[in-house]
């Protein structure tokens, strides 16, 4: 019986067939063609409701006219359930005027001694008809609700599930490229100095490959934590990530490569929470990296940090390009790039649209700050933003 819903027009034709018998067993001689002409018309009742209603309606006019009572008028009550159920509201109205006319007409004609109870029978059935089919159409209407509310719920989780996705693609993107380019440019640095020493100072440049080779294996250890969060069961994943407390270490490693770095702090430090501190060594990470990459031999960096209650402003600061590219004799500068005395290439800076400053954008716009990056005032470049406190 579970099946006969699946195939409308299959359940159509047996409950035509039964009606169509129960019509035809009662009915006597040529009157059998006016059962017959009374439910054969239910097997198109699901296609057009309200035409099968009339063609029935007009059917059974014909038989009162002939005086002719059939039981195959209980077609009428299958006809008006059916137009109740698929049809709008005016034709229900209509359909239902038109069956309580043939009710009186047909009480009128064969219950005149019991004319009261017999129109409130054949009401109250065709009533029963109409409420009925308004409960099927209530509830496939709520039921239709229910699953056009479920599929969006599940488009709405899976919208969100590609959002999350793209949003955690992009900090990982974020964290290879801060990684990857500023490990690499110092390494880059290094190995430049290491190969212009190899000649005169063998010991020294020595030195400056450790230093490249200890710069590779702490970029290769910070890759391998950040994959790790792709693996439950990893536990480098649960390595605590870099903060306020690792800028020093960070700008020891760009001393090494040939930068003069120092570190202001200005107020009182306050908590600004593990993310906040991730995003502001990763804003001075990314800084300082292009630094090395596009400033002069000679430039010179300032990481400011200035503290107040509502959060912290992040300042980076060099003098790329506006010195002379030749350092002079007693100029400050690591022991390195002293050794080397050969100014690197600089480059025209000017913003640009790369991964860098993008990934600084988001970052800072996550704690709602605004990334300012240009020439400063007085030459050479500036980084700033202002990032919000944990509270």
């Amino acid at each position: 019986m579970n099946r006969l819903p699946r195939h409308p027009l299959l359940a159509d034709l047996l409950l035509t067939l039964v009606v169509l018998a129960l019509g035809v067993s009662t009915a006597q001689g040529s009157d059998r063609w006016i059962a017959v002409a009374l439910t054969l018309p239910l097997l198109w009742r699901r296609r057009a409701p309200f035409a099968v209603f009339s063609v029935i309606a007009v059917v059974a006019f014909g038989q009162w006219l002939a005086a002719v009572d059939l039981s195959a008028d209980f077609a009428l009550l299958i006809a008006i359930y059916t137009v109740a159920v698929q049809e709008p509201r005016g034709r229900v109205i209509a359909a239902c005027v038109m069956l309580e006319l043939g009710v009186v007409l047909a009480v009128a004609r064969w219950a005149e001694p019991s004319f009261v109870p017999s129109f409130v029978l054949l009401t109250g059935m065709a009533v029963a008809a109409v409420v009925l089919g308004l409960n099927v159409r209530t509830r496939r209407a709520y039921l239709a609700s229910v699953e056009d509310r479920a599929a969006q719920l599940e488009r709405e989780r899976d919208q969100q599930g590609r959002l999350g996705a793209a949003a955690e693609r992009a900090r990982i993107a974020r964290e290879m490229h801060d990684i990857v380019a500023h490990n690499l440019s110092v390494m880059i640095a290094l190995a430049d100095g290491a190969g212009y020493m190899s000649g005169q100072d063998p010991k020294r440049a020595a030195g400056a490959m450790e230093q490249v080779s200890a710069t590779g294996r702490h970029a290769l250890g910070e890759m391998r934590r950040l994959l790790g969060v792709l693996r439950e069961d990893d536990a480098t994943a649960l390595a605590p990530q870099p903060g306020l407390a690792d800028l020093d270490p960070l700008l020891e490693q760009v001393r090494a490569a040939g930068l003069h770095t120092t570190l202001e702090t200005a107020g009182a430090p306050i908590a600004l929470g593990a993310g906040a501190e991730l995003t502001v060594y990763r804003l001075v990470q990314e800084a300082l990296t292009n630094t090395l990459k596009h400033a002069g031999a000679d430039a010179h960096a300032v990481v400011r940090l200035r503290y107040d209650a509502d959060g912290v402003e992040v300042e980076v600061t060099d003098d790329g390009l506006a010195r002379p590219h030749v350092a002079a004799a007693g100029d400050p500068r690591s022991d390195l790039q002293a050794e080397v005395g050969t100014p690197r290439r600089s480059r025209p800076r000017t913003p640009s649209a790369g991964q860098g400053l993008t990934g600084m954008r988001e970052r800072a716009a996550v704690y709602g700050g605004e990334l300012e990056a240009g020439p400063a005032p007085d030459g050479g470049w500036r980084v700033r933003t202002r990032l919000g406190s944990a509270a």
